[in-house]
């Protein structure tokens, strides 16, 4: 029986000719992630386990992104955990303030992460890295301090679902859009720990910030990973950006797959998730006119160059509507000064809006944009539970950059299209 994308990266990281779905393995990971939130739990569990010691100081990876600059004193203290395990392990890839950006942005982009890795995060969405052909998935912290200090994880095999994508995307229409849609499609638990594995001809007309958001949103369809395969787009990718060497796995042509689900990208309209699940999915046209009290354009799923760049296109020459209040995040610093650098941060400024250093923050309730009751944001940010972003009675609907930057600039949910 042939393998998936994904069984063969599992395959060769346990030292095995094959796996099958089901089957408990224990495999050797290229990197174990934690920030600033789930670090400190990592940490001491390897305190309390009497395995105070990495196995690779330049296989871990620890980022400041959640709550940094500092909030508050727990914040600090939390940041100051991490710090000091880094310098005592002497830890390479330790981002702080002034070089940090939010995780699964940042990892990519300083080619830490490259093609057939197998890494864990103690954060849900590191399955964002399946965008350039890896293996990743979130972990709870006490599995990321195993893997700090063995370099070891056990999984059980996913089984499978195949994405055979066709067509092109149509003006205003992104990775967040496709995304979205397959989550309305399937609902949060429509690929419970299982393998979400794109392919197709459709894949060459992605980008590859298209799919970074598409593998980031997995696990909202409950999914163990999602994986797109190694092209042209992502070898160019890492091209002079990789710090080692990428390896390309692909499926077999007698895979098996629970299911296979075809999907014309061209098909695929501006969507939106409303309140209080992101599998609560609608075309943009339906929810339009829905007045907002906030827009956020950012995050590890849409803080990306093309992002920003898509965001300032819609807001160039106008004004955010009266009472909006607009918070732009590029994902990381280097995102940041392209921004100055092709005058986008004078677009958001100009338009009204602000713009923050890199950070997860209003994501997941944090800081910089929390929302008190009876308030509705749109954001381009990946969950929209109850209280996400701030009080239970406030609301908060996932859309794309462009979606959310036409929003500003209208003051209510709105198509891109339409301006």
């Amino acid at each position: 029986m042939g393998m998936t994308q994904t069984q063969k990266i599992l395959a060769a990281h346990a030292g095995l000719d094959s796996v099958v779905p089901g089957q408990l393995i224990e495999a050797d990971i290229d990197l174990a992630l934690a920030n600033d939130i789930t670090g400190p739990v990592a940490i001491r569990e390897l305190v309390k386990a009497d395995m105070d010691k990495v196995f690779d100081r330049s296989k871990v990876a620890l980022v400041m992104d959640h709550f940094t600059p500092n909030k508050d004193i727990k914040s600090a203290e939390q940041c100051k955990e991490c710090r000091d395990f880094a310098h005592k392990h002497n830890i390479v890839h330790f981002y702080d303030v002034g070089n940090m950006g939010v995780e699964h942005a940042l990892l990519p982009e300083k080619g830490i992460v490259a093609s057939g890795d197998l890494v864990i995060g103690a954060d849900s969405h590191t399955c964002t890295y399946g965008a350039l052909g890896a293996f990743s998935t979130g972990v709870g912290s006490t599995d990321v301090a195993a893997g700090i200090a063995t370099g070891k994880a056990w999984f059980r095999v996913p089984e499978a679902i195949k994405f055979n994508l066709t067509g092109e995307l149509a003006p205003w229409v992104s990775g967040k859009d496709v995304i979205l849609y397959i989550i309305g499609m399937i609902g949060v638990d429509g690929a419970l720990y299982q393998s979400m594995e794109f392919s197709g001809p459709g894949v060459a007309s992605l980008s590859m910030d298209d799919r970074f958001a598409i593998c980031n949103m997995a696990i909202e369809a409950g999914a163990k990973n999602g994986i797109f395969p190694v092209d042209e787009a992502t070898i160019a990718y890492q091209k002079d950006r990789a710090l080692h060497e990428p390896r390309v796995f692909e499926a077999d042509s007698d895979a098996e797959y629970a299911r296979v689900i075809d999907i014309d990208l061209s098909e695929i309209p501006p969507t939106v998730a409303a309140p209080h699940l992101p599998e609560n999915t609608k075309p943009v046209t339906e929810l339009a006119g829905i007045k907002i009290d906030q827009s956020v354009i950012g995050s590890c799923t849409n803080g990306r160059i093309e992002d920003m760049r898509v965001a300032a296109e819609i807001m160039r020459g106008k004004h955010v509507a009266d009472g909006v209040r607009t918070i732009v995040i590029p994902a990381t610093q280097e995102v940041y000064l392209q921004c100055i650098r092709e005058g986008l941060a004078e677009i958001f400024i100009e338009a009204g809006a602000i713009m923050s250093t890199p950070t997860c923050g209003p994501c997941l309730g944090g800081h910089m944009g929390i929302l008190a009751a009876g308030e509705r944001a749109i954001a381009t940010t990946n969950r929209n539970f109850v209280g996400r972003m701030g009080h239970v009675d406030s609301e908060v609907y996932l859309a794309s950059p462009a979606v959310a930057a036409a929003s500003a600039i209208t003051g209510v949910i709105t198509d891109p299209a339409t301006l």
